[in-house]
């Protein structure tokens, strides 16, 4: 019997004919955030076995980690399963997905996450993200055509990268999004009932002053961080202590209905009637969702599907059986998916 952790799957990634490039870029857009995140950051590539050996050009797939990940997170040694790397060596050399270069950026911030989107309290992290795009296209031999340019995330990551295709559908031609926050009464409702207790019985200000400092990092600390990146991401407020506004009263727990506006504006179903027609540009509008994920995100997107069914925007969304978690086995039907939709 094997013992002592032995993984096959780390020795396979040792003999890859891949090889992930680990680069350090120096983001422009970062310059200045309010929370004095670093904006040196690392950003892993992966090229595909045959790209040292030939002068051709190769797609690119710009995959976002969710809250609290960076792209490092989709090469950890993940136990009875594969990494980023050894799945994209599995499916192109079935033949399921062709030879493609996958981009994996850094949008972490002190509070955790960052949404991939431009606020006043974080930093301007979807500009970050054209960045990548613009510093990748010169650094490697891309197709640097949005027909050829992807981009795909998980929770929010999806979100992040849902909202980079309807915003700039000129950059990125196809979007596949696994569990990306959408119907946000039901994804963030328990937590912003929560918020009081919470708040009670936690030194917010200290806390998101260090969180690195900040112990014990139990759930207190970790519903603390979730909630504030949200806040900081979709209701900034640079007035305030903090610098984002809270969507209910702290004391009572009633929704501010003026700052829960500014959270909604951000949900992808509020925004899909505005950014329609970005929307149905699209070469693939691909997401899915676990049947029982435990943030109700199942039903956002099922509203979602209805209302792009509805607008008459072609999309492709499946539901699976599981939850928000584990769910890394999606990027065998999202990966492929993206490969059969750009051009021959």
């Amino acid at each position: 019997m094997i013992s002592d952790g032995y993984n096959p799957f780390l020795e396979m990634t040792d003999m890859s004919p891949s090889r992930i490039v680990i680069e350090e870029f120096d983001s422009q857009a970062l310059r200045g955030n309010p929370l004095s995140d670093p904006t040196l950051r690392r950003v892993y590539v992966y090229l595909p076995a045959d790209y040292d050996e030939t002068s051709g050009r190769y797609p690119a797939v710009h995959l976002l980690a969710g809250y609290t990940g960076t792209g490092r997170s989709f090469l950890h040694h993940f136990p009875w399963d594969e990494d980023l790397q050894q799945r994209m060596d599995r499916l192109i050399a079935a033949g399921h997905c062709r030879p493609m270069i996958v981009v994996m950026p850094d949008g972490f911030t002190r509070y955790g996450g960052s949404q991939y989107i431009d606020s006043a309290a974080t930093g301007r992290y979807q500009q970050y993200l054209l960045e990548v795009v613009s510093w990748v296209d010169a650094r490697f031999r891309t197709r640097p055509q949005r027909d050829f340019r992807a981009i795909a995330g998980k929770s929010s990551g999806g979100f992040g990268a849902l909202r980079a295709a309807m915003d700039h559908p000129h950059v990125f031609g196809l979007v596949a999004d696994h569990s990306g926050d959408k119907g946000f009464e039901h994804v963030y409702g328990q937590d912003l009932r929560g918020l009081p207790d919470l708040l009670a019985r936690i030194d917010a200000a200290a806390v998101l002053a260090d969180p690195f400092g900040y112990r014990p990092k139990d759930q207190r600390f970790r519903d603390l961080m979730s909630a504030a990146a949200m806040a900081a991401a979709y209701s900034p407020n640079r007035r305030t202590p903090l610098g984002f506004d809270w969507p209910v009263d702290t004391y009572t727990g009633e929704l501010r209905r003026a700052v829960w506006r500014r959270w909604l504006a951000h949900d992808p179903i509020e925004r899909a009637v505005e950014r329609s027609e970005a929307l149905r540009s699209l070469r693939l509008l691909y997401f899915d969702c676990g049947s029982h994920d435990e943030y109700l995100i199942h039903l956002g997107c099922r509203r979602f599907s209805r209302l792009l069914t509805r607008l008459g925007i072609p999309h492709h969304y499946e539901e699976f059986d599981g939850g928000h978690a584990d769910t890394r086995h999606r990027f065998d039907v999202s990966l492929p998916a993206l490969s059969a939709a750009m051009p021959a």
